[in-house]
């Protein structure tokens, strides 16, 4: 198992952070939420927690297209930090304790779900299945929902076909 890099992963006040308060009222006002979001990740591209706050805001407005890119961006972000394959394809369990109760294999699994989540919402199945069955090999224990989600589209899918 590889431990996070915690030299980059403890927090620091980042311009995009305070950027990201532009963003408080995303139900109410969402174009200024919107622009601060873009703000915030065009200061400071590299944050997680402003990729991670643009993939929330945009999930939750349902622009899955721009979620899947954040998620997309969190999973490379978080295995630079675990040190593990920047492609998600090539990670295997015996890459970090996905299964534990540690923050850099939590956010990647969370981003990996996520990732699914997206793929599935925007129809590219393919994918969805793909990610989701990996998140399964890394977490058997469906920490995530990530074989829950799977099982659903599998479920879809056969319905579809009857």
């Amino acid at each position: 198992m590889t431990a996070l890099n915690t030299a980059t992963a403890s927090p620091r006040p980042s311009e995009g952070l305070a950027l990201l308060a532009g963003a408080e009222a995303a139900r109410t006002r969402p174009l200024e939420s919107a622009a601060a979001i873009r703000a915030a990740l065009e200061a400071s591209p590299e944050d997680w927690r402003v990729r991670l706050a643009a993939y929330r805001f945009f999930f939750y407005s349902h622009d899955h297209a721009e979620a899947l890119e954040q998620a997309n961006v969190l999973v490379r972000h978080a295995a630079r930090q675990l040190n593990i394959a920047a492609d998600w394809r090539d990670v295997g369990p015996q890459d970090a304790g996905f299964t534990e109760f540690e923050f850099g294999p939590g956010l990647y699994m969370q981003a990996l779900v996520a990732l699914g989540f997206c793929a599935a919402k925007l129809h590219r199945d393919d994918l969805a299945h793909e990610v989701l069955s990996k998140s399964g090999e890394l977490d058997p224990t469906d920490r995530f929902g990530g074989l829950w989600l799977l099982r659903h589209m599998e479920a879809r899918d056969a319905a579809l076909e009857e």
